[in-house]
């Protein structure tokens, strides 16, 4: 305990005197001072999400720090389409859809120095963010649909000249055509 009375705050780097301090993480801090680095909302042992030195409330460490995407609150069924930019969150810029360009779809045309290569980016594709899918090995980020830009799943997809699409996409450009097959009278015609 340094000469004064007690250890610094986190936040503010006063004093803290036992009567006023909350710990959490060894640090020692106001009660006053023990608020979301973003929503300034009072924190206790419960609600408290630390990261490296600030602290947050879980539900802006959640949409800092969380996992983005479908399926985590950005899909259907979510009440808000809050990008927590009013709390000084700013979002991730999602990399633009680029379909395939190897003109070369095969699996063994693709390997450069033992490591597979995305056929989406044609980088190296390691072993911790390799997804396989249409014979092909992909980047997480990079398994998407060709066409629409969907993520997908080994379960969810087609693939087609050695480029992979969301079972939709796939059925609309090269499913049967015609009257009973989604395209004839009564059937919703969806345009992109």
């Amino acid at each position: 305990m340094p000469f004064g009375g007690g250890n610094k705050c986190g936040c503010c780097q006063k004093t803290v005197y036992f009567a006023e301090e909350v710990q959490c993480e060894g640090k020692s801090w106001h009660k006053s001072c023990f608020l979301c680095m973003v929503c300034k909302k009072n924190l206790d042992s419960t609600t408290v999400a630390v990261h490296v030195d600030e602290i947050y409330c879980k539900s802006c460490y959640g949409k800092k720090y969380g996992p983005k995407g479908y399926g985590f609150g950005g899909g259907a069924g979510t009440l808000s389409m809050d990008t927590g930019e009013g709390l000084g969150i700013k979002p991730e810029v999602q990399a633009s859809h680029r379909p395939t360009n190897n003109p070369n779809a095969s699996k063994f045309a693709q390997k450069a120095g033992g490591s597979d290569v995305c056929p989406r980016c044609g980088r190296a594709v390691y072993a911790a963010e390799k997804v396989i899918g249409g014979g092909n090995s992909w980047h997480k980020g990079c398994f998407r649909c060709a066409k629409c830009g969907k993520g997908l799943e080994s379960t969810t997809l087609a693939d087609k000249d050695g480029e992979i699409y969301c079972k939709a996409c796939y059925a609309k450009n090269f499913g049967p055509k015609g009257f009973g097959f989604g395209q004839g009278a009564g059937a919703l015609a969806h345009s992109q």
